[in-house]
């Protein structure tokens, strides 16, 4: 196998990290995040409004996260992790609580670390909360939609206002989405003026959506005046008809090996149904790594993995392809693992 100079890279930057201890200032947690305030805009009640924020760790020395306030009980905020070692990435997903909250709210989130060195991180987010839009469900959500079949979702709008008020269009970025309006109710409550009108927005997911999972928006575009436009959140998972475990990142990781000292993995290989395995490769085919060829018929296999890493290398990288009997597209899976040198007598 050829020597891979991305494990020379990674400890190049782990070397020319800057240290908290040493270079800190006032702002040396605040530099860690992607961004430090978000406005959610204009939402319906009852919808889904969340936002991610990315937290990387740029120093030497590892950082823990020991809480996380807010000032408003219309927010709640979950880091993915609390420890980040050097280099590592975490996320902070915030949820507006838009059914018991309207109009206006405002919060400031303070994200808390005490280690290596104190350190408050403020992040005021904002939303407006309509009284008079509600959608039910709050966002149209997929779960476990296998690859190759369509889904739909639909989502009621109700309005309570003008007798005319209309939807005027709708507006999809992903090619994967189809969406389409469908009025279902359009009236006066009765004794008073106010209109009560009612919408069903159908959410097509088109067999072609990739696997894995996915974040997107509808915009619904009314004649209102002040605030024609709101969001509602489509989400959800496109199941693979095949998948590889262990996976870190999409990568099956070998752990710390040892130069030419051989090690076993077992990863295993799920489908939705039976399948024979044909053959497999190895895209470098350089001889580090072995493993056996399941003859049978089976809904998972598990592939006994061997590699032995050879001399003077830094880390072990691998791409291997699965071709199943009566496919034409291959199953790829990728391995990593850092190689340390074998100890002297």
């Amino acid at each position: 196998m050829q020597r891979n100079q991305v494990g020379s890279w990674a400890v190049l930057a782990w070397l020319i990290a800057p240290s908290v201890l040493v270079a800190a200032d006032a702002s040396w947690a605040e530099k860690m995040f992607d961004s430090r305030r978000h406005d959610f805009g204009v939402v319906a009640k009852a919808a889904k409004s969340t936002h991610r924020f990315t937290i990387t760790n740029i120093y030497r020395e590892s950082v823990h996260i020991v809480r996380v306030k807010a000032t408003c009980g219309c927010t709640v905020a979950m880091p993915s992790k609390t420890t980040l070692a050097s280099g590592e990435t975490a996320f902070l997903d915030v949820a507006m609580d838009t059914l018991r909250f309207f109009d206006r709210k405002t919060s400031v989130l303070t994200v808390v670390f005490d280690r290596p060195l104190y350190a408050e991180v403020r992040i005021p987010v904002e939303v407006f909360i309509r009284r008079d839009i509600v959608l039910a469900p709050g966002s149209a959500n997929f779960q476990a939609v296998p690859e190759g079949q369509a889904a739909s979702r639909t989502i009621q709008v109700s309005y309570a206002g003008r007798a005319d008020w209309t939807i005027k269009q709708l507006e999809v970025k992903s090619p994967h989405l189809e969406v389409r309006l469908e009025e279902i109710r359009r009236g006066k409550q009765t004794g008073t003026t106010i209109g009560q009108v009612g919408y069903n927005i159908v959410v097509d997911l088109k067999p072609t959506a990739p696997a894995g999972n996915f974040r997107e928006q509808v915009i619904l575009v009314t004649d209102d005046a002040r605030s024609p436009r709101f969001p509602v959140l489509i989400e959800g998972r496109v199941e693979p008809e095949f998948a590889v475990t262990p996976q870190v990142a999409g990568v099956v990781p070998l752990g710390t090996l040892v130069a030419g000292k051989p090690r076993r993995i077992s990863v295993v290989l799920k489908g939705r149904k039976e399948f024979k395995i044909k053959k497999i490769e190895c895209a470098s085919d350089q001889g580090a790594f072995r493993t056996k060829l399941p003859r049978a018929q089976r809904r998972v296999h598990v592939l006994p993995l061997t590699m032995t890493p050879p001399d003077g290398v830094t880390e072990l990288r691998e791409t291997f392809t699965v071709t199943i009997d009566g496919r034409d597209k291959p199953v790829t899976f990728a391995v990593y693992g850092r190689v340390i040198p074998a100890a002297k007598p």
